[in-house]
Parts: structure tokens; sequence; C-alpha cells
């Protein structure tokens, strides 16, 4: 991640942050229940719930999953919700985190179109994809977090970021491309499988066009 100085932190990215920690120690102790419940499954799963497109990215995997995402939200959301407000703040990771939601489902969809039509065939590695496909939970805060990185980006992209390991300092902009270039690559091709690439995308994708929307209409920095 990145180093930068941060002094104190805004009320809406300390109330994240204290959130996503609750529910990960309630899924600590709740295990399978709460991620069943909670957690992003497919539509066509029996585990789906209309408030999954919610509640998943307050919830996450494991120990490091939880410190790298709220070690970003931290430093890059306590910039941002300063710029913009912490009522706009809100909206936007909120609405960055849905974004990335339906983006990963999106792809799914996709995904389980083609097992369909292997399965019609007689495939039955496709049928065992498909099932893994439902049965597969989706949790973290990456969406949204990706989204508030671009904006951070988009605010201050002449801002240089530096890498802790290794230890290279870029534009921030820069950045952000090579992390576009990264999850695209790496969505497309399948590698580092169980990361949901298209969910960070679409995070990033929804992140932009609400920072450009609210920018051609002057009210980016209305609070």
């Amino acid at each position: 991640m990145f180093f930068s100085n941060r002094i104190e932190t805004p009320t809406v990215t300390k109330n994240l942050i204290t959130v996503n920690i609750i529910v990960f120690i309630a899924t600590a102790l709740g295990g399978d229940f709460m991620y069943r419940l909670f957690a992003l499954y497919y539509p066509a799963s029996q585990y789906f719930h209309w408030w999954q497109f919610l509640t998943h990215m307050f919830m996450h995997g494991n120990f490091l999953h939880i410190l790298f995402n709220m070690y970003a939200l931290w430093i890059f959301g306590s910039v941002v919700e300063r710029m913009i407000g912490s009522r706009k703040f809100l909206t936007f990771y909120l609405v960055c985190g849905l974004g990335a939601a339906v983006l990963h489902l999106g792809v799914g969809f996709l995904e389980a179109q083609n097992f369909m039509t292997q399965i019609a065939d007689g495939s039955t590695a496709a049928a065992q994809s498909y099932m893994r496909l439902k049965m597969t939970p989706t949790v973290g805060a990456s969406g949204a977090i990706y989204g508030v990185l671009i904006a951070y980006a988009m605010l201050f992209p002449q801002s240089r970021l530096t890498l802790i390991f290794p230890p290279i300092s870029m534009k921030a902009r820069t950045w952000v491309l090579i992390f576009v270039g990264i999850e695209l690559l790496t969505g497309i091709t399948g590698t580092a499988d169980g990361v949901a690439h298209f969910a960070h995308l679409g995070g990033m994708l929804v992140g932009y066009l609400l920072v450009t929307y609210w920018r051609k209409k002057g009210t980016l920095f209305d609070r």
C-alpha cells in the first residue's frame, strides 16, 4: 500500500472502518451463518438475498483482507471525504460498492450462460463450474475502495504515491492506470483466482462516472 500523513479521520471514514471491524468480528463468531446471509451470491443461488448487494461490502474473508482494505480506506477515504464532504462521500462510497456488485454479477451472468450452453452439450465440467459459481460468496469493501482510489487520483492527479514494497513512487494518475490494466488483464485471463477483479473495475468505473458527473454539474464540492 502507500505511505501518507494523516492527522484526523473524518466521521464517515471512521464509522465505515468501525462497522467493517464489527462485522468482521461477528463473521469470525458466526462463521457460515454470516456468509450465507450477508455475503454476495449469484442470484440463482439458494443463498442469494437482495440485501447482499449492500452487506457484502462490509464483510471480509480474513485478517489481511480487512487490514489492507481498511488501511486504504483510511488513507484515501479521509482525503476524499474532506474534499467532497461527508454526506456526498458516504453516497459515493456506497454507490461504488453497489456498482462493483452489479458488474461482478453481470460478468457472472455471462459466465453462467456459457456454462449452460456447455451443460446442454453434456459437459460435466461445465456443470461443476456452474455450481461453483452459484455457491461461491463474494465479500469485501474493495470495489467501493477502488472507487475511492480513482476519486483521489482525479482530485489529485499529480500527487505522488509510494508503495511500501517495493518502494516505487509514481503520480496517483499513473498508479490508477496501472491498477486498471492489472485488474482488466487478470480478470480476462482468469489469473489470481479467488479475487473479484471485475468488482474492482466496477467500483472504479462508477467512481469515475460519479466524479465526472458531479464536476460537470458543478456540485462535486457541494456540501
